[in-house]
């Protein structure tokens, strides 16, 4: 079908909706992009994109755009509460032919995703029904607009509206961690990815370049605190390594919870799911953007080589699905790592500790 003159609606304009996107209008396709949020800004946060986010970004043939943007990381240390060294990741080595791993401001991808997209989004375009037809999908906005479209695409995120409008899916599960995102100016001298692994709770500090610092760090539990920046030196305030200084120039924190989508099916008629909307995980991997941008290229590659939609979604489902659950799986099996005491924890990871961290990829070495 690549090239066919097919009315592709994708409903979302962050990363998921963006790359879909871009990769469509690489194969022909000319898709609607909605978003029903007003333009602006988002929240300032970082971004690690391993090596597979890399070679997605190739494939979209938007690697030039990114290559100036952020920090390229080479390794990942691991250490404990206090500081001490725990383990490290050669990434250089585990993603050896397929891409650098590299930190930046999500905004800064966004900008790159929305010049690649090609066309203007619909801001303030809410869908409001979603009816599935023998051959198509009629869709209604907030506005009264009613279209036709041969294939929506719901990249709207965790709480994907579509995916709820055409009775795909409930609400995401809570994935069990309160997560603190920030980034920091004028912090200590981190070089590389930084992690510290504390009682059922971590501190991740990234550097971004230009004197910036990505900060994330995790505890578990499911409420939000009302005051994250406070709530953050209490947790962390015993920590060592770069922390102590981080707190201290530690001024705006975005807080939430993770959240997993585990469906059943990622299609229903001619309404398609991608990206966190149809696979979200909590983001211990740091999977989420890496997994989006391989959703749109194997899905444009997918609409491309069949004769139909119907066969191109299966098509897309059946190479998907192993990758996405292998993810989900294996961030699982670090959560469960990082909340075993860290008496028992940490000397296993003092021995078998990069294996263990490197294996965790080890699906994602090879093609989407």
């Amino acid at each position: 079908m690549g090239g066919s003159p097919l009315r592709i609606l994708v409903v979302g304009a962050g990363i998921a909706g963006l790359a879909v996107a871009r990769a469509l209008r690489m194969v022909g396709y000319r898709p609607d992009v909605t978003e029903r949020l007003p333009p602006g800004e988002s929240a300032e946060i970082g971004l690690y994109l391993p090596g597979n986010a890399a070679r997605a970004l190739r494939r979209l043939d938007l690697d030039g755009p990114v290559r100036p943007l952020g920090h390229l990381v080479h390794r990942q240390r691991f250490l404990d509460a206090a500081g001490a060294p725990l383990c490290e990741v050669d990434l250089d080595t585990l993603w050896s032919g397929v891409g650098d791993c590299r930190a930046l401001p999500r905004s800064e991808l966004h900008r790159v995703l929305l010049t690649g997209a090609g066309g203007a989004v619909r801001h303030g375009a809410e869908v409001r029904t979603v009816e599935l037809l023998p051959h198509s999908v009629g869709v209604t906005f907030v506005d009264g607009t009613a279209i036709e479209y041969d294939l929506v695409i719901g990249a709207d995120g965790p709480r994907s509206s579509i995916r709820a409008l055409a009775a795909l899916g409930g609400p995401p599960r809570p994935a069990g961690q309160v997560v603190y995102r920030a980034v920091v100016r004028d912090g200590p001298r981190v070089e590389e990815w930084t992690a510290l692994l504390g009682q059922r709770a971590g501190f991740l500090v990234v550097p971004l370049g230009a004197g910036r610092l990505h900060c994330y760090a995790d505890e578990a539990g499911t409420v939000p605190p009302a005051e994250p920046a406070a709530r953050l030196r209490e947790l962390f305030g015993g920590y060592g390594g770069p922390v102590p200084a981080v707190l201290e120039v530690l001024d705006r924190v975005h807080v939430g919870i993770t959240e997993e989508v585990e469906l059943g099916r990622w299609s229903r008629g001619r309404v398609l799911l991608v990206g966190d909307a149809a696979h979200a995980t909590a983001p211990t991997l740091s999977q989420g953007a890496a997994m989006a941008l391989e959703d749109a290229v194997v899905l444009a590659e997918s609409l491309r080589a069949a004769d139909d939609v119907p066969t191109a979604l299966a098509a897309y489902e059946s190479r998907r699905r192993p990758r996405t659950r292998w993810v989900r799986d294996r961030t699982r099996d670090r959560n469960r790592t990082r909340d075993v005491p860290p008496a028992l924890r940490d000397p296993l990871l003092r021995g078998r500790g990069g294996r263990i961290f490197g294996e965790h990829y080890r699906l994602l070495l090879g093609p989407p």
